[in-house]
């Protein structure tokens, strides 16, 4: 018969990281509601949001890229940024299948809205700029490794 205590051991949800980061997210998740909501964005519209205003005339499907969402998931959340008046989509006229999005003025301005929620987050985390920097890359690297990995 197999001995099954190391295998019975490791199922303990205080050993998963898996589950430590699924509930970071959560908590997250109860830190950024109030401050998306004074912004009339969800998390993911913010996101979005965000990388539109690092780079703007973005494709959707470098957007999605960026994201790590797929077309059928970000065209609703942008099409609810347009109907709040935040971007435009249009047809590339060079390629007519893909969909440009460009912001608004209006999207723009909530930039400066948007200036102290990196502020309040870094606030909420206890960590400093550098430790928060070096878990970042730490986790970003985990996920690099992870969507490499096999399955």
């Amino acid at each position: 018969m197999p001995d099954t205590t190391a295998s019975t051991d490791s199922l303990k949800l205080v050993d998963f990281l898996c589950f430590a980061v699924y509930a970071t997210n959560h908590a997250f998740g109860r830190v950024y509601k109030p401050l998306l909501d004074r912004l009339g964005l969800t998390y993911p519209q913010y996101l979005v949001m965000v990388a539109l205003w690092e780079q703007d005339d973005q494709t959707v499907g470098g957007i999605g890229d960026r994201l790590f969402l797929e077309s059928s998931t970000l065209t609703p959340l942008i099409k609810r940024l347009e109907a709040m008046g935040h971007v435009q989509r249009s047809r590339d006229p060079r390629d007519e299948r893909q969909v440009r999005v460009r912001l608004t003025d209006q999207g723009r301005a909530l930039r400066q809205q948007a200036a102290e929620v990196p502020a309040c987050i870094l606030e909420a985390t206890g960590l400093t700029p550098e430790a928060l920097g070096r878990l970042q890359v730490d986790i970003v690297r985990l996920r690099d490794h992870l969507m490499q990995a096999k399955s």
